[in-house]
């Protein structure tokens, strides 16, 4: 009588593992550009909550900004990187950025970020 084989061999593991090796790889290099993204994003958020619409300018933001930065360790994007624009009474801080994970040899993983808070009252246009 013949013994059937049960079960995957060498090759059939590499097969299978190989793919979701990959897959792990990439989520450890993405893993600090999404955590770095998490504290600008707080940043962001902080500035909005701290901030008070009436006494507020591009330059105070700005100032308020980099010092979350500063506390948060954040060196991309910089404060200069940031779009702080008025719209009607309030202010518009918009975090648009690209940032980079090199995978392997040559080729990298580029992803977009945009995050955007605004201080003060949307409904108030002039």
């Amino acid at each position: 009588m013949r013994a059937q084989q049960r079960g995957v061999t060498a090759i059939g593991w590499l097969f299978l593992l190989t793919p979701l090796a990959i897959v792990f790889y990439t989520g450890v290099r993405l893993a600090p550009i999404y955590l770095n993204y998490l504290k600008v994003s707080h940043s962001l958020d902080a500035v909005q909550s701290e901030a008070a619409p009436e006494s507020t300018n591009a330059k105070t933001i700005a100032i308020s900004l980099g010092r979350q930065f500063d506390v948060q360790s954040i060196d991309y994007p910089t404060v200069k990187d940031i779009n702080i624009t008025r719209q009607g009474r309030s202010w518009v801080v918009d975090a648009s950025y690209d940032d980079q994970a090199p995978l392997f040899a040559n080729i990298s993983i580029q992803v977009a970020f945009h995050k955007v808070v605004q201080i003060g009252n949307p409904g108030s246009e002039q």
